[in-house]
């Protein structure tokens, strides 16, 4: 099989499970490099100790983050597992990165009000989301008109981590600035239909079962480029969400601008979303189904956040004051 074959069989493989283009292209990334680390060969000349070679190389010699050497330990045993059919079980000797024992940066409700208050247009209608019903910006940026139910006050996540679909809190503060925004996305379609676009792209190949349906405003973008440009799997020329470099712009600008010194980014508020319903008496199962996470555990991280410096105690300096 050669190396051309052998990606088109990974992207095919890819796209066939419904993962994302991000994680499509990551893949192929990471097998690129496993295969010029071993001087080109092909990976069924390769086993277990070349793998793990190539994986310790990136933990010893190139230092990177843990996260970024399991990504390439997922892409590796995705290659083996599912497209050259080579199961692959304990890797012997493999040295691990090390993951620092970081705790999320949560903003005050102050800081988070003071932010967003210096925010305007879609990134802070955005930002107001990520804040208000602890979405990440992925999800946030993939929302369609549909998704968002005003009666419930619900927003439905399609297709978030995991691949898993979800419901999260719409707040009832929002929705007055939702409704503005999805007339305006609806005026821009109207000019699309009448110019002979108005085509979106949608998920599972939808449009198969259902023809016509990705010319209705329902399926569209709630956040949808200015532009519209084309599908990098299929060429498909269509209007796609704006990129999450404009949120994330908006959020850089107002944290420089009120003074904070937190390094805060987009996730930064799905954190205080989920720190501040703790904060609040919210029990954390509500919280962990709201967020989406798996398992409790991953949702328990911010109960130490909680537990400030001292896990909660109070110095005896303070009690002199």
């Amino acid at each position: 099989m050669a190396q051309s074959t052998l990606l088109s069989s990974i992207r095919t493989e890819i796209r066939r499970r419904n993962y994302s283009y991000r994680t499509e292209k990551t893949y192929i990334q990471w097998v690129v490099r496993f295969i010029r680390f071993h001087e080109l060969k092909h990976p069924k000349e390769l086993g277990k100790e070349e793998i793990v070679s190539y994986l310790n190389y990136l933990a010893e010699r190139r230092n990177v983050a843990a996260s970024t050497q399991n990504q390439a330990l997922c892409a590796i045993i995705f290659l083996y597992k599912h497209v050259l059919n080579i199961p692959v079980n304990s890797l012997d000797n493999l040295k691990r990165a090390k993951k620092p024992e970081r705790k999320p940066v949560v903003l005050s409700e102050n800081e988070a009000k003071r932010i967003i208050g210096l925010m305007s247009g879609v990134s802070k209608l955005a930002t107001l989301l990520m804040y208000g019903s602890g979405l990440r910006i992925s999800e946030v940026l993939r929302l369609r008109i549909l998704d968002l139910d005003f009666e419930y006050k619900q927003i439905t996540v399609r297709s978030g981590k995991g691949l898993k679909d979800r419901m999260t809190m719409l707040p009832e503060s929002l929705l007055t600035e939702l409704e503005r925004q999805k007339r305006a996305v609806k005026k821009l379609h109207d000019k699309d239909l009448k110019r002979g676009w108005g085509q979106t792209l949608l998920p599972k190949a939808l449009n198969r079962k259902y023809p016509g349906i990705d010319r209705e405003y329902a399926w569209q973008y709630l956040f949808p480029s200015r532009y519209r440009r084309k599908d990098p799997r299929s060429g498909f020329l269509h209007r796609y969400h704006i990129s999450d470099s404009f949120i994330q712009r908006g959020i850089k600008q107002a944290v420089r601008n009120s003074g904070i010194d937190k390094k805060v980014s987009a996730h930064t508020f799905r954190h205080s979303f989920a720190t501040h319903l703790l904060g609040h008496g919210y029990d954390i199962r509500t919280v962990q189904e709201l967020l989406g996470h798996k398992r409790v555990e991953t949702t328990m991280i911010y109960t130490h956040v909680l537990n400030r410096g001292g896990r909660g105690v109070m110095s005896p300096l303070d009690r002199m004051v």
